[in-house]
């Protein structure tokens, strides 16, 4: 009996982006007005999202790779409220989203991606002007998780269990998170 495989191609194909979505937009093209820091904290309150994915990453001591991001998502035709969010906090990127598969408006979205613009930029803007809801806890936890990945700390034995155990804690407050019997979260694993 003659074995039968898969081999992939290890020749990665180039990116091409969407002809119909612009490249991402940073504050050196944005030229609009601050926003009042309070109305910009109000609005994170609302519709921000801290996250944290954890991935398997070949290079890295401990074969994880720690990627933690702020976002904020709005209709396409909302854009100038986040160009204006992004001059208030002085970082990040806009980017294109287009959902037109799902018969969606297309979006834009809001990202700090770089640990170093969220510890330079978004962590003195929330801690002078914090949020009020439980978008508050979540972002002591999302900072929490930050300053381990840039202490290396999450590269030390009990790091990335140490994330993952915030991170658990950061979905237990998030608005899909349910508790059925012994599955915690909306379903998914909590941890690599």
């Amino acid at each position: 009996m003659q074995e039968v495989s898969r081999v992939r191609s290890t020749k990665r194909l180039p990116f091409e982006r969407n002809p119909l979505l612009s490249g991402p937009i940073g504050k050196e093209q944005i030229h609009r007005e601050k926003l009042n820091p309070h109305y910009v904290v109000g609005f994170i309150d609302g519709e921000g999202s801290f996250s944290i994915s954890i991935g398997k990453h070949k290079t890295t001591k401990n074969g994880f790779d720690v990627r933690p991001e702020f976002e904020i998502e709005l209709r396409k035709d909302d854009q100038e409220i986040l160009e204006r969010i992004l001059v208030t906090i002085g970082c990040g990127k806009i980017f294109d989203c287009s959902y037109e598969r799902y018969g969606w408006f297309p979006h834009a979205k809001y990202k700090i991606t770089s640990n170093k613009d969220l510890r330079d930029y978004l962590f003195p803007f929330l801690d002078k002007y914090p949020p009020q809801a439980k978008k508050g806890a979540m972002y002591n936890r999302f900072k929490t998780i930050v300053t381990i990945v840039l202490n290396k700390q999450h590269l030390k034995p009990g790091g990335l269990e140490k994330i993952t155990e915030i991170r658990s804690e950061m979905r237990a407050l998030g608005k899909k998170a349910r508790i059925y019997g012994n599955r915690e979260g909306a379903g998914k694993p909590l941890a690599p």
